[in-house]
């Protein structure tokens, strides 16, 4: 539980320092204008609701991923109707995408309108404990509500953004006022960059509440530890092309499913696997190797 319990006051601080980000743009680019900060307040609002709303539905139709039945998929059903009826929540929607690129992702607004996916080559890749581990997690993904998490982050990031662009492109009101014209355009350019930082700062908390939950979940960390090592590998070998559909839908996925390393890591969505393996390794009291 501390785990949890930290990523979740770490969460609500990043949120803070992202709202302080907007507000302090809105300070010197507004002027006090309350309609300009009501118009992008607006479009931010209405871009976080419908990506709430149909988070599925855009998650599924990226990754081109079909319903399957029961008996197409006798094992993925079985374990999540196990999942399921032990966190006494309802049976979501079951998809697989036609893609050798080895991944599963879980979305949806609240377990009644949930839907979970797994790729053609993650149900190759794994075994059936692995692949438990897998759907523990993504299942709590969902009882955890970070669709709602991570569509506010995504609006507010974009709300900061866009101001920082009318700050970089009308020269911002501070320098009317008589102000450091440089520092306005300083801000314009940091604050985009800050505000994506922030934003996968909470991706990864995510990520890490969904690994420890899940674990708890299936009562074996081990499983999604070795998981996570699999898919390591496998999405390297076998990566998702960065098209902005996929790039758009990425962070809800269990693996980083685009190649690429050095500097690349540092915008990553998804904490490091040698980290998140580790803790699962600590939950079951063995040694990290």
């Amino acid at each position: 539980m501390g785990h949890r319990h930290y990523n979740g006051l770490k969460t609500a601080a990043l949120f803070g320092v992202m709202w302080a980000v907007l507000l302090g743009i809105y300070a010197l680019v507004g002027g006090g204008n309350r309609s300009l900060f009501l118009v992008f307040a607006g479009v931010g609002v209405l871009g976080t609701m419908y990506g709430y709303w149909n988070s599925d539905k855009i998650a599924i139709r990226a990754m081109r991923a079909q319903p399957v039945s029961e008996l197409e998929q006798p094992t993925m059903y079985r374990i999540v109707r196990e999942l399921s009826t032990t966190s006494r929540q309802p049976m979501p929607r079951l998809y697989v995408s036609p893609t050798a690129a080895p991944n599963a992702f879980a979305t949806g607004r609240n377990p009644r309108n949930a839907a979970v996916c797994c790729t053609e080559g993650i149900l190759q890749l794994l075994d059936e404990r692995e692949l438990r581990g897998v759907l523990g997690h993504e299942l709590m993904h969902v009882y955890n509500r970070d669709i709602l998490t991570s569509s506010v982050a995504a609006a507010v990031a974009g709300l900061i953004t866009s101001f920082a662009q009318f700050l970089l492109f009308f020269g911002g009101s501070d320098r009317d006022r008589g102000g450091n014209p440089f520092a306005a355009i300083a801000l314009a350019i940091l604050s985009p960059f800050a505000a994506m930082m922030i934003q996968m700062a909470i991706s990864r908390t995510r990520e890490f509440d969904a690994d420890e939950d899940g674990a708890r979940l299936t009562g074996d960390p081990l499983a999604l530890a070795s998981a996570l090592r699999k898919l390591e590998t496998g999405t390297q070998r076998a990566p998702l092309p960065q098209d902005r559909d996929l790039v758009d839908v990425s962070h809800l996925m269990i693996a980083n499913p685009f190649a690429g390393g050095g500097v690349g890591k540092l915008f990553a969505t998804h904490p490091p696997m040698a980290e998140r393996i580790a803790r699962l390794q600590r939950m079951a009291g063995t040694p990290p190797y």
